[in-house]
């Protein structure tokens, strides 16, 4: 197959809290459609603030902005938080604030927490998590999700995901079609669900299927086996979990983002090539690569000789119609976060 050229398709992170020049030279290539900050890329607040300015400039400014991305779910997944950055709100895990606040709340204490990111140049927060906390005994998930019910999980969120975007930070859902029963972590080993297709339905689909009703604008794939639905190749890579089930089925055309391909559940089990062929099979937008930008090279590579070009149309129509949706905060960026209000 001729190499095809490959553009917006990843998003990217890195080590330390400069812009390393294999970053840069990846964003050169045009491979790359933002950026995701961890805690090892946060020094303090006024420090993310000029990491993020920097990184905007890593595009063309005239054009519309990367993705500017963190997890700040809250409670043990919250990247920017005190003492580190002093001003930012201390949020706690989604079980509880959804005891606590109800939707109405958690509506507010998302639009703080999007004022809070936007503040410092974030647009994008891989935030509300969609899973159902059905088993106790989820390494991974457990008090991020917004509670035990489907019906409870989709409220939350929800509430959630609509004060982000009120604030002018895009939501993401995660982590399609459901990580909450799984009892392994797929940081670390591939979970297999072998649920049947009637409760994937009546559980873990509800809240997505309401996620996408409500316009949710980019959404997470989990690197997890549905037997129901493939019995062989994890969500992210399959061609029956995406193109069937999200497309086809809930009538989702926002863009899909893959979670961590350097997660064991996919690392461990597929080459570049196996991936490659994968995403394309899938109809996954987005490629996240969390930690090692020659791993987004070489899938990029792999990615070339692999795609077709209707898939590109198709892929780069979603993430530039996203991009141009995002805001630009990061022109602005600084240490000035809005003060707590919830």
């Amino acid at each position: 197959m001729a190499r095809r050229s490959v553009t917006d398709r990843f998003v990217v992170g890195f080590a330390g809290t400069t812009v390393p020049a294999e970053l840069a030279r990846f964003v050169r290539s045009g491979a790359a459609a933002g950026v995701v900050l961890f805690a090892r890329n946060i020094a303090g607040t006024a420090e993310v603030a000029g990491l993020v300015r920097e990184l905007r400039a890593l595009w063309p400014a005239e054009g519309p902005p990367p993705l500017i991305a963190v997890d700040q779910e809250g409670g043990p997944v919250q990247r920017l938080k005190p003492p580190i950055c002093p001003e930012f709100t201390a949020i706690p895990a989604m079980r509880e604030a959804a005891l606590a606040l109800g939707p109405a709340g958690l509506r507010r204490l998302g639009a703080e927490v999007g004022r809070q990111l936007a503040a410092v140049g974030f647009n994008v927060d891989f935030a509300p998590v969609l899973d159902v906390d059905t088993n106790p005994d989820n390494p991974i998930i457990g008090a991020r999700a917004f509670g035990a019910t489907q019906q409870s999980v989709a409220r939350g969120a929800l509430a959630f995901a609509e004060g982000l975007s009120e604030a002018g930070v895009l939501p993401c859902g995660k982590h399609f079609p459901g990580h909450g029963d799984t009892d392994v972590d797929s940081h670390l080993a591939l979970p297999v669900l072998r649920h049947g297709r009637e409760r994937l339905e009546a559980v873990e689909l509800v809240p997505f299927r309401a996620a996408v009703a409500s316009g949710m604008p980019l959404l997470m794939t989990a690197h997890i086996v549905y037997a129901a639905l493939d019995a062989e190749l994890p969500a992210t890579l399959s061609p029956r979990v995406v193109p069937e089930l999200l497309r086809a089925q809930l009538g989702y055309d926002g863009v899909v983002i893959t979670d961590d391909l350097e997660m064991k559940a996919i690392a461990e089990r597929f080459d570049a090539a196996a991936v490659a062929r994968g995403v394309v099979a899938a109809d996954v937008d987005l490629l996240l690569v969390c930690h090692e930008v020659a791993l987004a090279e070489e899938l990029a590579g792999a990615l070339a000789y692999t795609t077709t070009a209707e898939r590109e149309a198709r892929a780069n129509g979603r993430v530039g119609r996203l991009r141009v949706r995002a805001q630009d905060h990061a022109v602005a960026a600084s240490a000035r976060v809005p003060p707590r209000v919830v």
